[in-house]
């Protein structure tokens, strides 16, 4: 595999073209379970018929762990986004129709949403207290089975030059409650400080799937409380924020 052609670089990864194949190349210290659970999301989210890329092989390169997936040619919806201003409310018209798209699909395999927070909630800095009232709630919010792609944000979108959009970066697809899902998102804006987007994203959601948006808001202090385990400082402190927040509005 050519890997001379670097198309994207993220926390212990990076990600190269060769060809038609696009090649994620994991760090060495990356744990190999990760690595192989990622591709099997993957693998198992291709089975809805969604528009992802097809994984290809998992490959060690060099002695590092790799999934090789098919390459998308096109630009993020981000990008998008950003180089035509004047239409962003209709690119996020597009956004959260693919998200509900994508809830609407089953995915029995994947793992279960709230066992995931848990564990998270659990690993967080937070005292006892504050994790047994989390998880509390968490146990007490509706069980779904929706597939929930976990980062869903706009670089996670691909429009191809036909207009076609695919959805890339599954390694943390679980199945469960798809406002759980939003709030992620929701939170995702707010963490690069576009609050206009979000409050205008968090609108559209809860009226496109007839959410209530008090129900959404429930879910952001565990959320964001699962989430704060990971990312910088900064982001951890945000996101740590909000945990506290009972009734959001």
């Amino acid at each position: 595999m050519n890997l001379d052609r670097v198309i994207a670089v993220r926390n212990s990864k990076t990600i190269y073209r060769d060809g038609d194949l696009c090649i994620k190349v994991f760090d060495s210290d990356y744990s190999k379970a990760d690595i192989l659970n990622e591709a099997l999301n993957q693998a198992r989210v291709e089975e809805t018929g969604l528009n992802i890329p097809k994984v290809i092989e998992v490959a060690t390169i060099n002695g590092k762990w790799a999934i090789v997936s098919e390459y998308i040619k096109g630009k993020t919806l981000a990008r998008i986004m950003e180089e035509d201003p004047d239409n962003k409310d209709k690119y996020l018209d597009l956004f959260v129709d693919l998200q509900i798209k994508v809830q609407s699909m089953t995915c029995p395999l994947l793992s279960k949403l709230k066992d995931k927070m848990s564990r998270k909630i659990g690993e967080a800095e937070l005292d006892a207290t504050t994790r047994y009232d989390l998880r509390t709630r968490l146990e007490g919010m509706p069980k779904h089975n929706k597939l929930c792609h976990g980062d869903f944000n706009p670089s996670n979108i691909i429009i191809t030059d036909n207009g076609v959009p695919y959805i890339i970066d599954w390694s943390h697809a679980t199945q469960g409650n798809a406002s759980a899902d939003a709030a992620r998102t929701y939170l995702l804006f707010c963490l690069n400080g576009d609050t206009e987007t979000a409050k205008k994203y968090l609108d559209l959601f809860c009226k496109k799937s007839n959410t209530a948006k008090q129900y959404v808001q429930k879910w952001m202090p565990i959320v964001a409380a699962s989430q704060s385990v990971k990312g910088n400082a900064h982001e951890r402190e945000f996101l740590l924020s909000w945990v506290n927040v009972v009734d959001y509005e």
